[in-house]
């Protein structure tokens, strides 16, 4: 499509009028509309505010936990890429603060297991940015592969402190600012050990059984506030975990794990950005309750 447009300057014999060129453009598998100028340069911030304008989280505020590395490090860059301004917090503030420089986030240290660390969390983003959009729970740990009864409860206290309290402690602080705003999203990261269980990692399978769950409660009961709230149920992969999952991170081992997943690789942080970035969108206003499985196929 094209136009002509009046030059600013008298017409004169020979001079021809301006000639405005939009040619239709993708970004990210979003389409936008470029304008040239014949014979000049692009319009560069036309261009740059169309294409902000299509963003998936344009505008959106979010927090992300255990954002310092791993799955989490790859939710909070995607968001960012994707026009969110974001919370990078992490346990490990030096973690966090390497993740967030880079995509001008906002570095915070937390303890998703303690209840004033993370009071502290969401009056920080509260007050940073006067609303909260959406909350990542992705920050999660393991005990090592071994049979159920060799656990100790130290560890069992542990695995659910971080993967299941933690849901419990961010809603309770959170939830009651989404309902005053009467819109967010949640997104809770379990994995497909909810799912398909492997063996020797049961208390960890279990933890993650108990977000799958507590993520459709959570929906059900916040769906009259237009409030959502999903799940992602990652396959293993390239993260600091991995080798807690496999008890030794060798070439053996590695080709066990990758036997189970039709795909043929790891999961990786990029997967869980894509996957998270579209749940937490406008896009996906009408999925609610939904534990996506990010797994290659294992769960097949």
């Amino acid at each position: 499509m094209s136009f002509y447009a009046l030059s600013n300057t008298p017409k004169r014999k020979g001079v021809k009028h301006q000639r405005w060129e939009i040619v239709p453009q993708s970004v990210h598998g979003h389409s936008y509309e470029r304008i040239y100028i014949a014979n000049a340069r692009a319009v560069e911030h036309l261009e740059v505010i169309t294409r902000e304008a299509n963003m998936r989280l344009h505008r959106k505020t979010a927090i992300v936990t255990g954002a310092g590395s791993g799955f989490g490090a790859g939710i909070a860059e995607k968001f960012s890429a994707e026009g969110a301004t974001v919370m990078v917090a992490d346990i490990n503030l030096d973690a966090a603060q390497t993740i967030a420089e880079p995509i001008g986030a906002v570095a915070q240290h937390v303890d998703v297991s303690s209840d004033s660390s993370v009071a502290e969390m969401i009056g920080a983003a509260q007050a940073l940015w006067g609303r909260i959009d959406i909350l990542v729970n992705n920050a999660g740990v393991t005990h090592l592969p071994q049979a159920m009864d060799h656990v100790s409860e130290e560890e069992f206290d542990q695995v659910f402190a971080v993967n299941a309290k933690s849901v419990f402690l961010t809603a309770r602080h959170l939830v009651p600012l989404l309902k005053r705003q009467r819109s967010g999203a949640i997104l809770n990261i379990a994995s497909t050990a909810g799912v398909s269980p492997r063996p020797n990692l049961n208390w960890y399978n279990a933890s993650k059984g108990w977000i799958i769950t507590a993520t459709k409660a959570m929906a059900v009961e916040l769906a009259p506030f237009n409030i959502r709230v999903n799940a992602l149920n990652p396959v293993a992969g390239e993260t600091p975990l991995l080798a807690s999952f496999m008890g030794e991170d060798t070439p053996e081992m590695r080709a066990k794990f990758l036997a189970t997943i039709p795909l043929g690789r790891f999961s990786t942080p990029q997967d869980m950005g894509h996957a998270a970035s579209f749940l937490c969108s406008d896009e996906a206003s009408m999925i609610t309750g939904v534990a996506l499985e990010v797994d290659g196929g294992r769960c097949i």
